[in-house]
């Protein structure tokens, strides 16, 4: 992952979120502007989209307000896996080992230079099961994560 370049934003929360398509199916970040240009949107909701093998793309750049989560966008950043749903659209927890580590790796490195911020689930603000996980679930995966990492370098407790 290339170096992250710091909002002129104020951000105060790191919301994560899940893309909704079906496990095994590979949209691309390109694919998701698209659709979001298409429903009317200037560009992609997220600023940063991590695909199935694990690569982190950038999304809406930083400084510009996401639109991802409603009454939250203004002071946040938006981080969605491809992913989230079942063969069926039923949702699942459906990350794979790679897009885990990178996501853990993009939350430290936000948490390094936006101390303040809090970390945030979709599901916690709208009626949604979007990431298709809960956040105390996610908050124990990334402490687990850097203890094993030694990636102690954010505040995070």
């Amino acid at each position: 992952m290339k170096a992250l370049v710091k909002s002129t934003r104020k951000i105060t929360e790191i919301i994560l979120h899940c893309s909704a398509s079906r496990e095994g199916d590979n949209w691309s970040v390109e694919g998701v502007r698209k659709y979001h240009k298409s429903l009317g949107w200037v560009d992609i909701g997220y600023n940063y989209y991590i695909e199935l093998d694990g690569s982190v793309k950038e999304g809406r750049n930083v400084n510009i307000t996401g639109a991802h989560t409603v009454g939250h966008n203004a002071n946040s950043i938006g981080i969605c896996y491809c992913g989230g749903v079942d063969r069926n659209l039923k949702p699942k927890d459906t990350r794979t080992d790679a897009q885990k580590e990178a996501l853990y790796a993009l939350v430290n490195e936000l948490l390094i230079l936006y101390p303040q911020a809090t970390i945030h689930c979709h599901n916690e603000y709208a009626n949604k099961a979007c990431p298709s996980f809960k956040i105390d679930q996610f908050k124990k995966e990334l402490k687990q994560w850097l203890e094993q990492k030694h990636e102690h370098k954010c505040n995070y407790k």
